[in-house]
């Protein structure tokens, strides 16, 4: 460990405040100031201090714990929007124009916010028959393709809280609203890497959801096809999944080059 008061005085104040939003953007899950401090090795009234002024400002969050913290609106805003640069997203448009052409159905990208996941980009059908979705729409994250995927790669004991806390809204009559059934789902879900939302989330639409990781594995968004039943199944939606996992890649490339 960095020794505390060396590092005090070494470390100006706007870097000590990137090094700990970075390392909270790092872990994937909500930390407290010990942890953080395990890390950067800083005096415990300075990181405490450090927490105070990121959450009053919006970049950090309180947990439902009441100790730990994870990323606020303004610092998801941000992430957002280096995401939704112009060089990126039009080369990402690149990847699901493609996507939609092959499969024929509608593509999306997803990130997760603090409610549910927030339709980052999408391009349409060809189809006279589809389901509309605007930008920057929230779906829930527990009875969507998207939303599951999301959960999937959570800790399991943040997905059980989850499970426990959040309002399993029903949305049609597949919605899964019991804890124990949707863990269950969750479960297959992380063990095949793919989700699938059979009518949960709106009857007569189904979908599949791939993820976008980045270069040590986290989700940074996620990858998905939805179609009107009348066109197929879920297990139509299945035969594409070779190429979703593929255009899953070339949008990570496409972040992390």
């Amino acid at each position: 460990m960095p020794d505390a008061s060396n590092s005090d005085k070494t470390i100006p104040t706007n870097l000590r405040l990137l090094l700990l939003l970075e390392e909270i953007a790092q872990i994937g899950e909500p930390m407290t100031p010990t942890a953080a401090n395990e890390v950067l090795g800083l005096p415990k009234p300075t990181i405490h201090r450090l927490f105070h002024r990121l959450e009053e400002e919006g970049f950090l969050q309180r947990d439902i714990d009441g100790r730990s913290y994870h990323p606020g609106q303004r610092l998801r805003k941000m992430a957002v929007n280096v995401l939704s640069s112009a060089r990126v997203r039009s080369m990402r448009l690149s990847v699901l124009n493609a996507v939609a052409r092959d499969v024929g159905e509608t593509c999306n990208v997803a990130t997760p916010d603090r409610d549910g996941m927030m339709y980052l980009d999408r391009v349409e059908t060809k189809w006279p028959l589809r389901i509309q979705m605007q930008i920057g729409s929230i779906v829930p994250f527990h009875c969507t393709a998207s939303g599951k995927m999301y959960l999937s790669t959570l800790a399991p004991r943040m997905v059980q809280k989850f499970a426990e806390s959040a309002k399993l809204e029903r949305h049609t009559p597949k919605t899964l609203t019991d804890p124990a059934a949707l863990l269950e789902e969750i479960k297959v879900i992380r063990e095949q890497g793919y989700s699938i939302d059979d009518e949960e989330f709106m009857e007569g639409m189904v979908a599949i959801a791939v993820p976008v990781l980045d270069d040590i594995g986290r989700l940074m968004s996620t990858l998905s096809i939805h179609a009107p039943i009348q066109r197929g199944d879920k297990e139509a939606l299945k035969e594409h999944l070779g190429r979703l996992q593929a255009a899953s890649k070339d949008l990570s490339e496409l972040v992390l080059r």
